[in-house]
């Protein structure tokens, strides 16, 4: 249920544009509320109120959505406004989502796109442990004894690295599920091995799989993987 509130909080929680850029369209007199023309801190009820942006009514706000995203190199995460393209520059979504996890740039990776902070939390938080895939290349042939050294633990950013689960692909390729994250972990593990990361692309959070999704595409979850993700993490889904 939606308390009373100012409009342009009201905008910014239902994920419709940010609290700056709603004052930016009530001062232009693109927003009304019950069919008049807004103003700035004008106080709203959500389940009486009837609030229009450029004459639509913002009816599904509250919609939940999920979509799995094949980040191209050099493109940011954060939604935050800088002089770097990001990643809500290059995704037409109706909803006004948010990626999880911030990213390195320069790395091609499966992300998640939602408006669910509950899901958000739940995957970012350190306690819970969830497994991340990645297939990993180095600029050279990386040793059995490297990888075993990542597989058991290793002293980075001032604390000890969770044991990982490392199969080797080729002699300079090999894929490994991490439980915990810390920036830019994955690169530092190889560099305390005395190699360095060529590639980095990360194939699966959980259930969710990169699978045949193509560098700048994105698609929504099925109700299946939604559901699936919901149960690996103990919590009940809401709809």
């Amino acid at each position: 249920m939606w308390e009373k509130m100012r409009l342009q909080k009201y905008m910014s929680q239902a994920w419709i544009c940010s609290r700056r850029k709603a004052e930016e369209y009530i001062e232009k007199w693109l927003v009304k509320v019950n069919w008049k023309i807004a103003h700035i801190g004008q106080i709203i009820d959500s389940n009486i109120d009837k609030v229009e942006l450029l004459d639509k009514i913002i009816q599904d706000q509250k919609k939940l959505v999920y979509y799995k995203f094949n980040k191209p190199k050099g493109i940011v995460t954060t939604c935050a406004q800088h002089d770097e393209r990001n990643i809500l520059d290059i995704v037409d979504i109706k909803q006004r989502v948010f990626p999880i996890w911030r990213l390195d740039k320069d790395t091609t990776w499966l992300i998640l796109l939602t408006n669910d902070w509950r899901l958000a939390n739940y995957l970012m938080h350190p306690r819970y442990n969830h497994k991340k895939e990645y297939i990993v290349e180095t600029y050279w042939p990386i040793k059995d004894e490297a990888l075993e050294k990542m597989r058991k633990w290793l002293f980075i950013l001032g604390s000890i690295t969770k044991k990982a689960i490392i199969t080797r692909l080729s002699i300079s390729k090999f894929s490994i599920i991490i439980t915990e994250w810390k920036n830019r972990q994955i690169r530092r593990m190889v560099e305390k091995v005395w190699s360095r990361v060529k590639k980095l692309k990360r194939i699966r959070i959980e259930n969710i799989e990169l699978w045949k999704l193509n560098i700048w595409e994105y698609k929504h979850l099925s109700n299946k993987q939604i559901d699936n993700l919901f149960d690996i993490l103990g919590v009940k889904r809401e709809i």
